[in-house]
């Protein structure tokens, strides 16, 4: 082998040494959501708080890096879409959330396992992530189907005059908007009393209804905001 081949297999191994290395970041959030509207809208409200709280205060390095990704597709898919994004990421997040409902899906206990094994965090809702919403307003156990949790939300929006009057997915600032009143700490109160109640251990996810462990991702988020 020449002296010329040995200096560019040597440089290739280097770069690519270089390429396959991902800085880990403290403080680094990736949150993966099932819906392409509502969840990203909500996490990336929160995420612009965090950011104007710990912007010149905390080291560049501590402060929060928090990824969200909308993907719009089925459970067990959002594990492998979750895998791929981790995978191809420039940095080692030191917290992986994947954000789903149960909706209709079958695979939605399988999903969370799958998600747990990997080392995800798993911030699910049954039936659907407007239970979650509700949550910031008043307190329910009663296991209604996602159409119902809408339709709450409508007469909620109408009554406290939010938004235009009317729930919509796509809110820009659904965030602002729930937490009116400190309504995210009241839902994580809520989330708690709901789940709490409830022996994990005798039922699956998927028998659980209503609930939901979102309240453990806003935990760890409302950390930056709350110190």
């Amino acid at each position: 082998m020449g002296k010329d081949d040995f200096f560019k297999k040597k440089r290739l191994s280097q770069e690519k040494r270089k390429h396959d290395y991902k800085r880990p970041r403290a403080n680094s959030f990736l949150i993966v959501t099932e819906g392409k509207r509502t969840e990203p809208l909500y996490f990336n409200g929160i995420k612009k708080i965090i950011q104007e709280k710990s912007g010149g205060v905390i080291d560049v390095y501590e402060s929060p890096v928090i990824e969200i990704c909308g993907q719009g597709c089925s459970t067990g898919k959002l594990i492998e879409v979750t895998e791929r994004i981790v995978k191809n990421a420039k940095v080692n997040y030191q917290n992986v959330w994947v954000v789903f409902d149960k909706d209709d899906f079958e695979d939605f206990d399988q999903a969370i396992k799958e998600g747990e094994k990997k080392g995800y965090k798993m911030a699910w809702s049954n039936q659907s992530f407007e239970y979650w919403l509700y949550l910031h307003f008043n307190y329910s156990d009663a296991a209604l189907h996602r159409s119902e949790w809408n339709k709450k939300l409508d007469e909620i929006f109408k009554r406290y005059n939010l938004g235009t009057g009317k729930y919509q997915k796509n809110y820009d600032d659904i965030y602002q908007i729930v937490n009116r009143n400190a309504g995210v700490n009241a839902a994580i109160r809520k989330a708690k009393r709901r789940m709490e109640s409830i022996e994990l251990g005798r039922y699956k996810p998927s028998e659980v209804n209503p609930g939901t462990t979102v309240y453990k991702l806003l935990e760890e988020l409302k950390r930056f905001i709350d110190k």
